[in-house]
């Protein structure tokens, strides 16, 4: 006979510990860009690039935890004393509760790795005989530093969850349907007057008027005598189908200024990404980035993307942007970009980038006014969202809004994410073809 043996219950502080809550905490952390070059000097542009900036590190990711604690009011007042460097007057008692808030820390990594949000790179190396194990400076610290952490697609899927519900919270929406279109089609939802069935319709029947017309026709009688052409079925709204190219300008100016306005950008991917797959799972939404010249990454590789000493290529970024959505069978195409720049470099047919940051290079512009009218005659919209407003970059979005016949919103970081969501479940377009 098997047996149960239960003990006494002791409540740890990792119970107290929501672990969703605090990945909501450490979001910026976790998708925070950096500059892919390091620390750099620029003639022009001056020191930029933090070495700090993008740490990957387990010991960046427990120092961010213990800042997440401290902030939720997680840790207890002896733990937030010693952290302030304070002490108690008792070594022992100081001593212990800097090996708790140690515990505490390495269970909630543990835990964010046993339930799949994290894994973890590059085991580390045991102490060498000459060197002590802990304390500043010893091999455990050491270690902490070179173990890189990764996020899963489980953690991306839930940091767009979050930052869907975050977004959607402050646009004021609680709810959001399908791309409305003019056109009606027969479906589950009645919203408009009933029709004659046709071959292909889907069979949801209009019952009443379908047994009047049958009344009509043949008389009230037992049997009633059904014809086809007494088949009557609701109508609903034709809900179209849409293929989304998120275009991110990862140029070094998405950086500077003491501003990071790339990491934003990578939240509204990821939250249209978890918005199009819970609501629009017909949809599909690809991202490219665009700097010296132009590549298409995974949404799994998003959060870990940066920025880096890059010109603008915008005609280059759109030309591989309409490749990937002409490759695509779907109702509306469209292109969201996400830009704090003017267009400074342009791929030659040879293949080499010709750059100019100097104002608006007339022939740079020529080139990237070229794509948007090849974008607009493949029936591809392109909507700018533009994080600066100098004059120049004005009257540039004006043009590429006035030939692709786009929208332009003039936001910045705060807003970025609630316009582009507006945007996206707001508009009511035609079916395409």
């Amino acid at each position: 006979m098997r047996y149960t043996t239960y003990s006494k219950y002791i409540p740890q502080l990792l119970d107290a510990v929501n672990l969703e809550d605090l990945l909501d905490q450490l979001s910026d952390f976790l998708l925070q860009s950096g500059f892919a070059g390091g620390p750099m000097h620029h003639p022009y542009w001056g020191s930029f690039g933090d070495e700090l900036e993008g740490d990957r590190s387990l010991d960046a990711l427990k120092q961010a935890i213990v800042q997440a604690l401290t902030e939720s009011g997680r840790l207890t007042p002896e733990m937030l004393q010693v952290l302030r460097g304070e002490s108690s007057g008792d070594e022992r008692r100081d001593a212990e509760i800097q090996q708790q808030l140690a515990d505490l820390i390495d269970q909630v990594v543990q835990k964010l790795i046993e339930q799949g949000y994290l894994t973890v790179s590059d085991a580390p190396q045991m102490p060498e005989s000459h060197q002590q194990a802990f304390g500043p400076g010893g091999q455990a610290q050491q270690a902490a530093q070179s173990v890189e952490f990764n996020l899963t697609d489980k953690a991306l899927d839930f940091l767009g969850y979050r930052a869907l519900r975050h977004l959607l919270g402050s646009v004021g929406k609680s709810s959001f349907g399908a791309h409305e279109t003019a056109h009606l089609a027969t479906g589950v939802e009645a919203e408009a007057v009933s029709k004659p069935y046709e071959f292909g319709d889907t069979l949801n029947l209009d019952v009443p008027s379908t047994l009047t017309n049958a009344i009509a026709r043949g008389g009230l009688k037992v049997p009633l005598d059904l014809d086809y052409r007494d088949l009557m079925v609701h109508q609903s709204e034709y809900r179209s189908s849409a293929a989304t190219v998120l275009m991110l300008d990862c140029s070094h100016s998405m950086i500077l200024y003491g501003e990071d306005r790339f990491t934003p950008a990578k939240k509204v991917a990821l939250a249209l990404t978890h918005l199009i797959r819970t609501q629009f799972p017909g949809d599909s939404i690809r991202v490219v980035l665009f700097h010296d010249t132009a590549e298409e990454i995974p949404l799994a590789k998003l959060a870990r993307a940066q920025v880096g000493p890059y010109h603008t290529n915008t005609a280059e970024g759109l030309r591989l942007s309409r490749r990937i959505l002409l490759s695509q069978k779907k109702d509306m195409r469209q292109i969201i970009m996400i830009t704090d720049g003017k267009p400074s470099a342009l791929t030659e047919p040879d293949g080499r980038v010709y750059v100019n940051s100097m104002g608006l290079d007339p022939r740079i512009l020529k080139q990237t006014y070229r794509e948007v009218s090849i974008c607009k005659r493949s029936g591809i919209m392109i909507n700018t969202f533009m994080l600066a407003r100098e004059r120049m970059l004005v009257e540039f979005v004006k043009r590429v809004c006035e030939i692709a016949r786009g929208k332009a919103y003039f936001t910045n970081t705060m807003t970025l994410g609630q316009y582009i969501l507006m945007d996206f479940m707001r508009r009511k377009t035609r079916r395409v073809g």
